[in-house]
C-alpha cells in the first residue's frame, strides 16, 4: 500500500540541472494545478522563471478517480489526466521545471536565495504552491499500522480491499468521494464522522446515501485499532452516549482534513493558527516579493479551480512586483 503515490509517466523529460548563475524572475516551488498554472501564466509573460517540484508534477488531484467540478469537462475527467494535462502546457511555457527539494529561503537586497539539492537558485519572487497532505488520524495505532491496513488514499489502495470491509473517517467531499470509490471493490464501506450530519456537497451526499453498500456511523469518533500485521478492528466512540463498539474492519480511510506544507517559510511569513500561509489579495504573504497559492494558503475554499485562479493572480502581482524593483 502506498497512501502517497502522486507520481504518474511523463513522456517529457524533466530539466535535471540550471546555470546557477542566473538571476530568475520566479521560482515557483511545487508543481501542483496552483504552480502550474502559474507557470503558464509566467511563461506566457516571457518571464523568466524556474520551477522545482520534491515529488512529481501534478500534485494531489492526480491521485483522485475522478473530477467532475472542473469547468470544460462536462462528463468529468480523471485526476491523473487532468494533472498530466496542466503538466503539458506548463512545460509548453516555461523553460525549466527540475525535480528537486528546497531546503531553505532567505533574503537579501531584494533578492531570494533558495538552497536546493542541486544547488543555489537566485530569483526576483517566489511563488510558493507546496499544497497539504492529510491529517493523520488521531489513534495511538496511526504509524503501527500505516501502510498495514491504515491509508489516506483510496485511488491507490482500493484494489488491495476488494470484497472486504472498510471503514472512511470524515464528513467533508474528501471522505464521501474515498467512501464511493472504494465502493466499487469493498464489500462494506462505514462512513464514521463526528457530526451528526455530513459537510460535503448535497449532490455527493445523494449519491452516498444511494449506495447500498456505504453504511453511516454518525456522532461517532475513532478511539483504537487493533490488528495482528495488519488492522482488524477499530473501535469508536459515539461521542453524545459516550457508547463504545467495535467493527471488524479490514482498512481504514482517513478524510478528516489536510495540514499545509508551509514549514519551509514558518520562520519567515505570518501563518495561521494551524499553519496555512496568510496571503493578501494578490497572493503576497507578509514578505514582500514571497507569494503563495492554493491549499498550502489560508484560503476559505481549496480546489483546484481555485488554485488555478491562485497561480494566475500571483503571476500577475509578481509582475508588478518585480517592475517596482526596477524603478
Amino acid at each position: 500500500m502506498n497512501e502517497f503515490n502522486l507520481s504518474f509517466k511523463s513522456d517529457v523529460p524533466r530539466e535535471k540541472d540550471f546555470d546557477k548563475s542566473v538571476l530568475y524572475d520566479i521560482a515557483i516551488i511545487g508543481a501542483g494545478p496552483g504552480g502550474l498554472t502559474a507557470a503558464i501564466y509566467a511563461g506566457r509573460s516571457r518571464l523568466n522563471t524556474i520551477v522545482l517540484e520534491k515529488v512529481s508534477l501534478g500534485g494531489l488531484i492526480t491521485v483522485s478517480d475522478w473530477v467532475e467540478n472542473f469547468p470544460g469537462f462536462p462528463d468529468g475527467i480523471s485526476g491523473e489526466e487532468l494533472g498530466e494535462r496542466f503538466r503539458k502546457q506548463a512545460e509548453k511555457f516555461v523553460g525549466k521545471i527540475i525535480l528537486n527539494e528546497v531546503m531553505n529561503i532567505r533574503k537579501e537586497n531584494n533578492q531570494f536565495y533558495l538552497n536546493t539539492e542541486k544547488g543555489e537558485i537566485k530569483a526576483k519572487s517566489v511563488i510558493l504552491s507546496t499544497g497539504s497532505e492529510p491529517v493523520k488520524l488521531p489513534v495511538s495505532e496511526e504509524e503501527k499500522f500505516r501502510g498495514k491496513g491504515i491509508s489516506y488514499c483510496a485511488t491507490c489502495d482500493a484494489a488491495f480491499f476488494k470484497d472486504k470491509t472498510v471503514c472512511v473517517i470524515g464528513g467533508g467531499d474528501t471522505a464521501l468521494h474515498e467512501a464511493i470509490y472504494l465502493s466499487k471493490f469493498a464489500r462494506r464501506v462505514i462512513l464514521l464522522h463526528r457530526r451528526g450530519e455530513l459537510r460535503a456537497a448535497k449532490m455527493l451526499q445523494e449519491e452516498l446515501f444511494a449506495n447500498p453498500k456505504v453504511e453511516l456511523k454518525l456522532n461517532s469518533i475513532p478511539v483504537n485499532v487493533f490488528g495482528g500485521k495488519k488492522v482488524e478492528e477499530i473501535v469508536i466512540e459515539n461521542v453524545q452516549t459516550h457508547q463504545k463498539e467495535a467493527l471488524q474492519v479490514d482498512g481504514i480511510f482517513g478524510a478528516i482534513g489536510e495540514k499545509p506544507n508551509s514549514d519551509l517559510v514558518k520562520n519567515l511569513v505570518e501563518l495561521t493558527e494551524k499553519g496555512f500561509i496568510k496571503t493578501d489579495v494578490n497572493k503576497e504573504t507578509s514578505l514582500k516579493g514571497l507569494f503563495a497559492v492554493g491549499d498550502v494558503t489560508d484560503a476559505p475554499l481549496k480546489q483546484v479551480v481555485t488554485a488555478c485562479a491562485d497561480g494566475a493572480i500571483a503571476v500577475t502581482s509578481v509582475e508588478q512586483y518585480i517592475k517596482n524593483l526596477e524603478r
